[in-house]
């Protein structure tokens, strides 16, 4: 996959990929508009909704989708300010077998995105000079 960043104006970056643009902003209290998210709540977003799509795919095979949802909160370390910990709550909805609740955490543990912060990629940066 590749994708094309650019910067539409002020702290804006915009990333656009598969036919898609998605923006970020910065909060205004970092200097942004506060237009759009931020990268990092971005990021937090793509693991809620990568285990929301794991959920929800586990109880629409079982027809138990309604009322369902989830909660992501984030725990930051008080010494550094980066985050130290990511609970995600599942709701499950009401009547809920028991006897699925071990795989429904196995199903959200199959996420993409939380798979890969496990093993994480090499990240490489490299630059371009552009030309007249």
């Amino acid at each position: 996959m590749e994708m094309k960043v650019s910067f539409p104006g002020d702290l804006k970056v915009d990333a656009e990929f598969s036919g898609f643009i998605v923006s970020t902003d910065q909060p205004p209290a970092a200097g942004g508009d506060g237009a759009a998210p931020s990268p990092f709540q971005l990021f937090l977003a793509s693991i809620a909704t990568c285990a929301g799509f794991y959920v929800l795919s586990f109880l629409k095979q079982r027809g138990m989708d309604r009322g369902a949802g989830l909660t992501l909160t984030t725990i930051p370390d008080p010494n550094s300010g980066m985050v130290a910990e990511v609970q995600i709550d599942v709701r499950l909805p009401a009547g809920f077998p028991e006897k699925y609740r071990d795989a429904v955490v196995r199903a959200v543990n199959q996420c993409t995105v939380k798979r890969h912060l496990a093993r994480p990629p090499a990240i490489t940066v490299t630059t371009t000079v552009a030309e007249d």
